[in-house]
């Protein structure tokens, strides 16, 4: 076995739903231990930093249950299992804003939280909007909001976007943007 590697040699699932399945697996440590894990599988998700001409970010409010408020995020989310990332992007970014884009650029992807969630959540960035009409799920009730960039990453820094995907999204855009 190398070294920091952990080999699952069992395991149980707790939880099969339609979102997320939760795993209790035993795994052999480096040192030949035995332990448990517990797993959170999900399928992955995507976020768009959706840019205006004018600079500005598009944001969705909406109720998020497990907090018990409304948050303000960018557009976003969840992929079906083996779905194109960008496609998943596209039709989130049409669906939540009404929006198709002139380009669609992959900025990056983060794990939001590694330590028992299979989560990949993949950053693009669109540009070059063009504007139609919102197109919900079914149960799915959000505004959207235009922020300019400059205020938005002032937000991140003040403590008032506590969204993780869009606080790492931001500024890798601000990084990518010194950069030039």
């Amino acid at each position: 076995m190398a070294h920091l590697d952990e080999t699952r040699i069992g395991g149980t699932v707790l939880y099969d739903g339609r979102i997320i399945r939760v795993e209790r697996d035993e795994v052999r440590l480096e040192d030949g231990t035995e332990t448990i894990r517990e797993v959170v599988r999900h399928p992955g998700g995507v976020c768009v930093l959706a840019l205006t001409d004018k600079d500005e970010l598009l944001f969705v409010r909406q109720f998020r249950y497990p907090y018990g408020e409304v948050t303000l995020e960018i557009p976003a989310g969840k992929l079906e299992y083996g779905e194109d990332p960008e496609t998943c992007g596209k039709r989130e970014l049409l669906e939540e804003c009404g929006c198709t884009s002139a380009r669609f650029e992959y900025v990056g992807h983060l794990y939001p939280t590694p330590a028992y969630n299979t989560e990949i959540i993949r950053i693009f960035l669109a540009e070059g909007l063009q504007y139609s009409r919102q197109d919900l799920d079914e149960g799915e009730f959000l505004d959207v909001e235009r922020i300019p960039f400059d205020k938005a990453l002032q937000m991140v820094m003040d403590d008032q976007i506590p969204d993780a995907k869009t606080q790492v999204a931001i500024l890798k855009l601000a990084a990518m943007r010194a950069k030039k």
